[in-house]
């Protein structure tokens, strides 16, 4: 089984759930969720580029995963798309992830501000990793 997204409406916000295999797989769909939620259609193009962040714990983590995507969106003028990510447990949770920077310049973009931690959960289960995060619009 891949990892799959799905967008979902919340009240003025919208929610962004991913299921998957694993933990790293679930990072990314919520990478991809992340970028569906601004973008209806996202062309082929764009490069690969990366970044590393360490947090506390796994819900730090993915926040601060998702606010460093809206940062690279704003710094880079790009959309990140095809996140791939590698995520490392421990006292310290470490995670290593890249994405194809879509130029926005090519893209119909609608803002997403920011990452919430309300009602954001990680879990594991029977069939794999779920996690649900609401975006604010």
């Amino acid at each position: 089984m891949d990892a799959r997204y799905e967008l979902r409406d919340h009240t003025a916000d919208v929610a962004v759930a991913a299921f998957g295999p694993a933990l790293d797989s679930v990072f990314g769909a919520l990478g991809d969720g992340l970028s569906a939620a601004q973008c209806d259609e996202i062309p082929a193009d764009g490069e690969r580029f990366s970044f590393s962040l360490a947090a506390e714990g796994r819900e730090a983590l993915l926040f601060d995963y998702l606010d460093q995507l809206i940062y690279e969106r704003d710094v880079r003028a790009v959309l990140p798309a095809d996140n791939e990510v590698s995520v490392n447990p421990g006292e310290e949770w470490r995670l290593e992830a890249s994405a194809r920077g879509v130029p926005l310049a090519e893209v119909e973009a609608r803002e997403v501000k920011a990452v919430t931690y309300s009602e954001m959960r990680i879990e594991e289960g029977e069939d794999g990793w779920e996690a649900y995060v609401v975006l604010d619009v």
